[in-house]
This record gives C-alpha cells, structure tokens and sequence, in this order.
C-alpha cells in the first residue's frame, strides 16, 4: 500500500476517478498544464485532454456560474477556487443559484457540482490566502461542506463528492497538504458524507475539531494523556452534521471543548455549542468551551499567536475539566 501527502491522494484519486467516469471534468485558474498552483490536478490534462482539464479565466463567479450550468447539462463539473479566501466574488452563485437548484425547481434538476479549494492558515499567506470561511456556507442549506484532515480521508471523501447527487464545497488544509503521509490504498473506497470519527476514545471530556486543527486536537490530548482522557473526534463534513457521534460522546463524558481555525464569535463551534446544550444539558458537568482563531483579520506577522495551537487546545481542556 503506498504512502501518500494529502496532494498526492487527492491527484491519485481524481485521475482513477476520471478513467471510469468521462463526464467528470475540471476547470479553474492554472488548473490545466500548470497542474494548480498546489499541483492537485497535475497531469490531468496531458491524460484526459483539455476538454476535460483547462484554465478558467480569473473570475470565480464566472467559474461556478459556468459549472452550474454544466452539471445540470449532466456533467460532474470540479471547479477548483485557487485559494479560499478568493470564494467570495462567487458567493451569490454558491448561495442563490447552486444550493437552491434542487429546491426551486421542485427537485426536477439537480446541480452535483465539486468545488474544491485550499484553506486555512499555517503557511505565512496573510489575510488573503490564510481564512477560513467554512461559517459563511454552512448558514445556507442545501450544500454539503467537508473538510479534509488526512490522506486516506481526502480519497475517500473526494469519491463520496465525486459521486454525490448535490452541491458539495470540498475544503483542503494547505497547511497539511505535503507535511503529513499516510498509507492509502490503490483501490476505490468512500468515506460517507455526514459521518464523523471518533480517533481518540476517552471518558474524561470531548475534544472536537476537523481540517488540519484535528491534528493540533490530537497532539494535545497526547500531551495530557496522563492527567486527562481526551475523546477526539474529526467531524469531516460539517454539513451535514454528525450531531449524534457528538450527542453519544458528550453525554458519556459530560464536558465538551470544540476548537477551530476560524474567528470565535459566530463561528461554528457557536452552532456545535448550541445543538449540545439542546440534546446534553442534563448530561454536561460544565459549559462548553470554544477554542479558536482570534476575532481579526488574519494576521501575517502574528500567525503562531492567532491559530489555536496544541498548547491553547489543552489550556482550554484543563479550564474545563476544572469547572
């Protein structure tokens, strides 16, 4: 079983997934010959031919608008937004157009469009290539969200996508994109859209995150292993959401803290706070706490400062577990 960095796995799967399906096609900025800017379709093109792999102008409103219309044409569009921070300009296609296609036509057309892009902070890119904007698309239903944490998760989320009937946003760290190997195997297998996995069991107090923040997560329930047992769960796709893996871990272990990359106020470990205390406030020792980004703009210079690390992640456990 070879080793593989998430860029890796994620190449490895989208040409495997593009010998067996020709509708697929994947277009965005320096996608084509260049290979992406991260080398994610790299040699997509020379293989399939730039009918199914080209550059798209530098207009990311154009780019989803464009898939839209391809993906209820019957294609399975991949649109590749270069950095998450440059989603915005598409934002009303996203939401207006995109997420409500199968509700205002009465389920009569579907539009199974992958969007995927690179987010999060860890690299030095600034606010313009370091956000994450995850919170502004989870508001809006009818739109999958996943996060990957992982090699082996990026293949078997990317086929779920792939294979999806709806709209899917497909969130990849930067930060972990050629840091981490993993074993992934050759052959095809999905990872189910909607489920979260418990990869640290414990009964003191439930520690959750995703995206490259999961590994911050893990590191600190290590360090603490001795004092504390952490339960650590990787949430993978946020919307929908495996509000019942958290429900079970909370109630067995009564105390929660949930950390992310992105700002604090209304970010969603607000709305994963919320949804505990309806389904566990008899079960819960102590409030649950959010360890996250700080509420500004990313900033380039305080990078280690802003993003919550395995340090601020187990400060937050132990403030808890006092409580």
């Amino acid at each position: 079983m070879p080793e593989m960095n998430i860029i890796q796995a994620l190449n490895h799967t989208l040409h495997s997934a593009f010998a067996k399906d020709p509708r697929l096609v994947v277009f965005g900025e320096d996608v084509g010959a260049f290979g992406g800017v991260f080398r994610v379709t790299s040699g997509l093109q020379q293989a399939f031919g730039e009918e199914r792999c080209f550059d798209s102008p530098l207009c990311e409103q154009g780019i989803i608008g464009f898939g839209i219309g391809m993906a209820q044409k019957g294609l399975k569009p991949i649109c590749e937004i270069q950095f998450a921070d440059y989603i915005f300009p598409a934002y009303d296609q996203i939401v207006n157009e995109l997420a409500k296609m199968r509700y205002r036509t009465g389920n009569q057309y579907s539009a199974p469009l992958l969007i995927r892009t690179p987010y999060g902070g860890g690299i030095h890119g600034g606010h313009y290539h370091s956000q994450s904007p995850e919170a502004q698309f989870l508001h809006t239903p009818g739109i999958v969200v996943v996060v990957v944490s992982s090699p082996y998760d990026a293949k078997g989320l990317l086929l779920s996508a792939l294979r999806s009937n709806d709209p899917v946003l497909f969130l990849e760290p930067k930060r972990i994109y050629r840091s981490l190997k993993q074993e992934v195997p050759v052959e095809d297998y999905e990872i189910p859209l909607g489920k979260a996995s418990v990869e640290r069991m414990g009964k003191d107090i439930t520690l959750i995150g995703w995206g490259a923040q999961h590994h911050q997560n893990m590191e600190a329930a290590q360090q603490l292993s001795s004092e504390v047992d952490v339960e650590v769960i990787n949430l993978r796709t946020l919307n929908p959401l495996d509000i019942n893996t958290i429900t079970q871990s909370v109630q067995k272990t009564g105390r929660c803290v949930v950390a992310h990359e992105a700002p604090k106020t209304q970010g969603f470990g607000a709305e994963i706070a919320s949804q505990i205390m309806e389904r566990c406030f008899y079960h819960l020792e102590a409030p649950v706490k959010r360890c996250c980004g700080l509420d500004t703009p990313f900033p380039n210079s305080w990078e280690k400062e802003y993003l919550p690390d395995a340090y601020r992640v187990k400060e937050a456990l132990l403030q808890t577990i006092k409580e």
